[in-house]
C-alpha cells in the first residue's frame, strides 16, 4: 500500500515531504515508520489532512554519542525518571497549543494513544521531588528503532526535564549493549548539542533496515520503572 501511494524509495522527490493521505490510522502509521516515513499534518498550509514526511537530511542521536554535560548531569540528580507511567499527561504536555509550531492535534493524539495501547509507543516521565510531572518524551518503537515524536518540559518546575528523558531513555535503548536506532526526525541546535547528527536518507534507510532486524528494547513494567535519573557509563561530556 505504501508503493501504491508513494512508489518505490527511488522515486521519492528530494525534498523531505514525500506525500500525503486524507486520513491516518494506526496500522498505516506503523508500516510507514518501518519505511522510513513518518506523519505529520499540514495545518498552516490549509491542507486537511496529512503529511508523510522522510528528511532528506535525517536526524538521529547515536546512542554512545549521547552527550551528557556536568549541567545536566546535576539535573539528572534532581529528579526521578519511569516509562509508560503516564503516557496520556506526556502526550498532552507535548501537545500544548501555547508552544511554537504545534502540530499535535486530536487525530495524531488518537493514533498514537492507540499504538501506545498496543505497545507501540512508549513515553519517558521526568517527575520533581515533589511528586509533579515536569517533562517527558514519547516516541515509536519497533524492534531496534525508536522514533522520537516530541518532548516537552515544565518551564517554571522542568528545567533539563526533557534532557534528562532523553538520558534516561538512551539508556533504555542500550540495555545489554544492543545497538538501537534512535530516530529524532530533523535536527535542531538543542538536539545537536546533546550529540544528534545528520545523515543523508540513503544511509538512514540502510540504518532503518540493521534496525529492524535487531530485538526491541526490554521496556520495563510502569510500575517497576521508576528511578533516580543517572548517565549511562562511558559517554561523552
Amino acid at each position: 500500500m505504501l508503493t501504491d501511494l508513494f512508489g518505490d524509495v527511488s522515486q521519492w522527490p528530494d525534498q523531505d515531504l514525500v506525500g500525503f493521505t486524507e486520513t491516518l490510522d494506526a496500522d498505516f502509521t506503523l508500516a510507514a515508520y518501518a519505511a522510513g516515513l513518518f506523519p505529520m499534518p499540514l495545518h498552516e498550509s490549509g491542507y486537511e489532512g496529512i503529511g508523510w514526511w522522510s528528511p532528506v537530511n535525517r536526524g538521529v542521536l547515536p546512542l554512545q554519542g549521547l552527550r551528557v554535560s556536568h549541567s545536566l548531569r546535576r539535573s539528572l540528580n534532581r529528579y526521578t525518571t519511569s516509562i509508560d507511567r503516564d503516557f496520556e499527561r506526556v502526550l498532552l504536555g507535548c501537545a500544548d497549543p501555547s508552544r511554537p509550531y504545534g502540530w499535535i492535534d486530536e487525530d495524531i493524539r488518537a493514533v498514537y494513544t492507540e499504538l501506545h495501547e498496543r505497545g507501540w509507543v512508549h513515553s519517558v516521565e521526568t517527575w520533581d521531588d515533589e511528586g509533579r510531572l515536569v517533562g517527558g518524551l514519547y516516541g515509536v518503537s519497533v524492534r531496534g528503532l525508536f522514533a522520537g515524536e516530541s518532548m516537552f518540559h515544565d518551564p517554571r518546575y522542568g528545567r533539563d526535564a526533557s534532557k534528562v528523558a532523553l538520558v534516561r531513555l538512551v539508556d533504555e535503548l542500550s540495555v545489554d549493549g544492543r545497538a538501537a536506532l534512535l530516530d529524532v526526525q530533523w535536527l535542531t541546535p538543542h538536539l545537536a548539542s546533546l550529540g544528534g547528527v545528520e545523515v543523508p536518507r540513503r544511509h538512514y534507510l540502510e540504518l532503518l533496515g540493521d534496525a529492524l532486524g535487531e530485538p526491541g528494547a526490554p521496556w520495563p513494567r510502569p510500575a517497576e520503572s521508576t528511578r533516580r535519573g543517572r548517565a549511562p557509563e562511558g559517554l561523552p561530556r
